[in-house]
């Protein structure tokens, strides 16, 4: 833990450094894979509707206490297919809590007791055990349209606080962006995955644009922060900005690792262990929006923010201007030289701290003054080393400087 605590210390103050900026077409080439294969599984395989949207017939089988089992959903589908009814060929049967439901596409009123009669015998159950409603798609159509409506919504209010925010509308760019990436993967991944697409899910989608929003909100403060008085510094606004993703790395693992482990053991129990159908979908389009957010934050929005300021006159001449007094620098090596200070401790002073150890040598038990240190030689002695042989030019008259109207005469 203390190593965790170091590394995100020496990325807070610079000393370690990712270079997430200036490998933008890295991350660029990483999301654009990932978004064509989203786009490629939602192409191909297309989303699969559940009965909210395409409308049929549910049943609700209550099954006595720990009968609920996958083995009785095994015979409840066995006999919802063998029924005879062409849209009861494929159905989708799962637990949901203490019930098993079972759902097919829509049948008259004589199919749907037919189907009901079979699955009463193939587990046993009484009529009053059973219980079926027709669903029609004009609820799911309402639904569609309503997410679809506060998706709009929700897209053009983050544009106005964006840019209200701060008070840039290449933010907004940047955010959007970053939240069209997180929706396209979360969408392409339920198309691969052939997870069911329920009213659950549109909450769970829109659930995570908040999320994926709120940590690119913190990143660009701190982009904001560091960039604020940057003709003070030596910094690109790049190298600002790479700094200030630094900063935030470890508490943007911390609150997306902190979001997705509960998200992660719900997915777990609803697919595995319950098989209900709500809760898997929310689940599921929790936990990848979730970690596309946090992607998107630090690889995406941030390097897109970069690359659009970049472009700016003044960011231009702000970069060139730092790189120009970098380069100084390194001509220069004493120009980083501090400044005398009267409060400046002694030993800072070159050579001071030798002649501080010095002086605690020389002192005598605790509590006594320093004794001065004998000098190293005597008034009128001279080091000891070779002497100074007398030169032949100095009997000769030397050159003196003529008056410029006087040059050049004998």
């Amino acid at each position: 833990m203390s190593k965790l605590s170091h590394i995100g210390h020496a990325l807070y103050q610079g000393d370690v450094s990712i270079d997430f900026v200036n490998r933008k077409w890295l991350w660029y080439s990483l999301s654009g894979v990932i978004v064509l294969l989203a786009v490629f599984g939602l192409a191909h395989n297309g989303l699969n509707r559940g009965i909210e949207f395409t409308g049929g017939v549910e049943y609700q089988v209550s099954m006595p206490a720990g009968q609920a089992t996958n083995a009785n959903v095994v015979k409840i589908r066995d006999a919802v297919a063998g029924s005879g009814v062409r849209a009861a060929e494929a159905p989708i049967v799962n637990v949901s809590g203490k019930n098993i439901r079972a759902q097919i596409k829509p049948v008259n009123n004589d199919a749907a007791n037919r189907i009901a009669r079979d699955i009463q015998k193939s587990v046993g159950v009484s009529t009053r055990d059973i219980s079926q409603d027709a669903i029609g798609a004009t609820w799911g159509a309402q639904v569609a349209e309503r997410a679809l409506l506060g998706l709009i919504v929700f897209l053009v209010l983050v544009v106005l606080f964006i840019w209200a925010y701060f008070r840039e509308w290449k933010a907004s760019v940047a955010a959007i962006v970053a939240l069209a990436h997180d929706l396209v993967i979360t969408v392409g991944i339920y198309a691969l995955s052939g997870f069911e697409v329920t009213p659950a899910t549109v909450t769970g989608v829109l659930t995570i644009l908040g999320f994926s929003l709120y940590d690119t909100v913190v990143v660009f403060d701190k982009v904001r922060e560091n960039t604020k008085d940057l003709a003070r510094t030596r910094q690109t606004y790049s190298e600002a900005a790479n700094l200030a993703v630094n900063q935030t790395l470890v508490r943007s693992i911390n609150t997306s690792l902190v979001a997705l482990l509960p998200v992660g053991a719900l997915l777990y129990v609803g697919t595995v262990s319950l098989g209900s159908g709500d809760l898997k979908d929310l689940s599921l389009a929790l936990f990848v929006g979730m970690a596309a957010g946090a992607y998107s934050s630090i690889f995406i929005a941030t390097p897109l923010l970069v690359q659009l300021k970049e472009r700016e006159p003044g960011v231009k001449a702000g970069d060139a201007r730092a790189l120009k007094n970098r380069k100084r620098k390194e001509v220069d090596r004493f120009a980083d030289v501090p400044a005398f200070a009267e409060d400046m401790p002694v030993y800072d002073e070159p050579g001071a701290a030798q002649e501080h150890a010095d002086d605690d040598r020389v002192t005598s038990d605790a509590g006594a003054r320093p004794q001065q240190r004998p000098a190293r030689y005597t008034a009128g002695e001279r080091p000891a080393g070779k002497p100074v042989s007398p030169s032949a030019s100095a009997k000769r008259s030397q050159p003196s400087r003529k008056p410029r109207s006087q040059r050049g005469k004998k």
